[in-house]
């Protein structure tokens, strides 16, 4: 396989106008891909794991609140917001998905997350710029609300970058796919680290610098939690650090996430997936008495030292690279096997020898990767309060399994659920089996269970679910 393969997919970024920084990523990526270098293991006897780190909680009892506030006053935002939802079936941006009301208004994440930075900006009296790394796909729906939006200006710093996009590439030549059925199916983005090149080629961190802004935050749009906060700024800029990562405890429910290790002959932080994991490593991994935090994929960076690390690498940082086995058109198996070539954001840290951890609590963890998150987002078991913040009691969830078959679709999962989703205060598990549509003020209690009957069947108004299904109105 030569270099003959990989111009192909060259010159089809060349026709589709991608810069050369973009096609510059791109052929790192396939270069570690053809000569095997994308598995990048990380031994368990190679690294130590990550203990005695300063908890968020800790750090607000002994912060000075006016160092906080300036630091904060010195922080921009960025939202990686080029998703569109298409594992729960959605076409558009996945921002625009209504997550709950508020007043009798539909909350979308993108009203969420503007709520959360105008109040920030009207309450505390600083910039707090705000930048969606959009796809092509999610920019003019994005922009749309934005322009909508009356409270939110933004003057002189730009409101988006855009992303990069690259060839799929098949997993048996390396060639760039050919799919006249849908070209845009030929294209997929490189991953969230592709954020670092991104900014890099937008010329951001320049624009930023001139207003006076030291500190970048970057994290999902599809997590409610990572919201503005004074006390993690004033605790960033005090560290000296230019790299920081939040991280979680683990539960069991996250023994299969990424974490944060200690490599033991350099002393630098790695990120580690579990798909740099090798098998025989794999019950370590996964001990979350022994590696007890997660990586929330929320991170801080100072913008002069990213700004010099990106120059240093002419805008392409050296991360691990995931190879995503998929299909040319993931919702048909029959199609094309192919190779989505990625790199993870959170990796950079092992970039920067001053780069730390920061422990904090579950409410700065709140991701909605699939209707199973988006269930528990829509119930009682939270608040959105008038500053726009995501409130539950402890932060504990109940674990949700639906049926993918009926509720994996957004689509199918709003039918099924015509008035809210059930009320989850009592809720330990919840687990639907079938065709199930609910009535109103339904309860689910304990380890909620629901089994398939084998047609399409109904929860009724006020109904209770518990272990043995409905329950009968007379043991209520």
């Amino acid at each position: 396989m030569g270099d003959a393969v990989f111009e192909k997919s060259a010159a089809k970024m060349r026709e589709r106008e991608m810069s050369e920084v973009a096609i510059s990523q791109f052929e790192r990526l396939f270069e570690a891909w053809k000569h095997d270098e994308s598995d990048d293991s990380i031994r368990e006897s190679n690294v130590k794991a990550l203990h005695d780190i300063p908890s968020v909680r800790e750090v607000h009892e002994q912060i000075d609140p006016d160092k906080a506030l300036e630091a904060f006053s010195k922080t921009a935002f960025l939202k990686l917001n080029g998703g569109l939802g298409t594992s729960m079936g959605l076409e558009g941006a996945k921002s625009l998905l209504p997550v709950r009301r508020h007043k009798a208004r539909q909350m979308r994440f993108l009203d969420i997350i503007l709520g959360q930075v105008i109040t920030a900006r009207k309450r505390l009296d600083v910039q707090l710029p705000l930048i969606f790394m959009n796809s092509f796909r999610t920019s003019e729906d994005t922009k749309r609300v934005l322009s909508k939006t009356k409270a939110f200006e933004q003057h002189d710093i730009p409101v988006e970058i855009i992303q990069h996009i690259e060839p799929k590439i098949l997993a048996d030549s390396g060639e760039p796919v050919d799919f006249p059925d849908d070209r845009e199916l030929e294209w997929c983005p490189p991953g969230h680290g592709d954020v670092f090149s991104t900014i890099h080629e937008s010329g951001l961190l320049d624009t930023l610098l001139e207003h006076g802004i030291e500190y970048l935050f970057i994290s999902n749009s599809d997590n409610l939690g990572a919201r503005p906060s004074r006390t993690l700024a004033g605790h960033f800029a005090e560290s000296g650090s230019s790299f920081m990562v939040e991280v979680s405890k683990r539960t069991n429910a996250d023994r299969k996430g990424g974490h944060i290790v200690v490599d033991k002959e350099s002393g630098r932080l790695l990120l580690r997936e579990m798909s740099q994991v090798r098998s025989e490593d794999k019950r370590a991994a996964t001990n979350i008495k022994k590696h007890p935090f997660f990586n929330t994929n929320s991170i801080w960076v100072r913008v002069d030292a990213l700004k010099q690390k990106l120059d240093e690498y002419d805008g392409v940082l050296p991360l691990p690279v995931i190879c995503n086995e998929k299909t040319v058109d993931p919702s048909n198996g029959e199609t094309a096997k192919v190779i989505q070539l990625e790199t993870a954001m959170g990796a950079a840290i092992s970039l920067f020898d001053d780069a730390s951890c920061i422990e904090v609590d579950r409410m700065r963890f709140l991701p909605v990767k699939t209707t199973d998150d988006l269930f528990i987002m829509r119930s009682d078991r939270f608040h959105l309060t008038d500053s726009y913040e995501m409130e539950d009691g402890n932060y504990m969830f109940p674990n949700v399994e639906l049926d993918e078959h009926y509720y994996k679709n957004i689509g199918d999962f709003n039918e099924r659920f015509p008035y809210s989703v059930p009320s989850l205060a009592a809720a330990n598990s919840v687990t639907i089996h079938g065709d199930w549509t609910f009535g109103q003020n339904v309860s689910m209690f304990a380890d909620a269970v629901l089994e398939d009957l084998g047609h399409p069947s109904y929860v009724p108004n006020g109904g209770y679910v518990g272990p043995q299904g409905i329950e009968p109105d007379e043991w209520v």
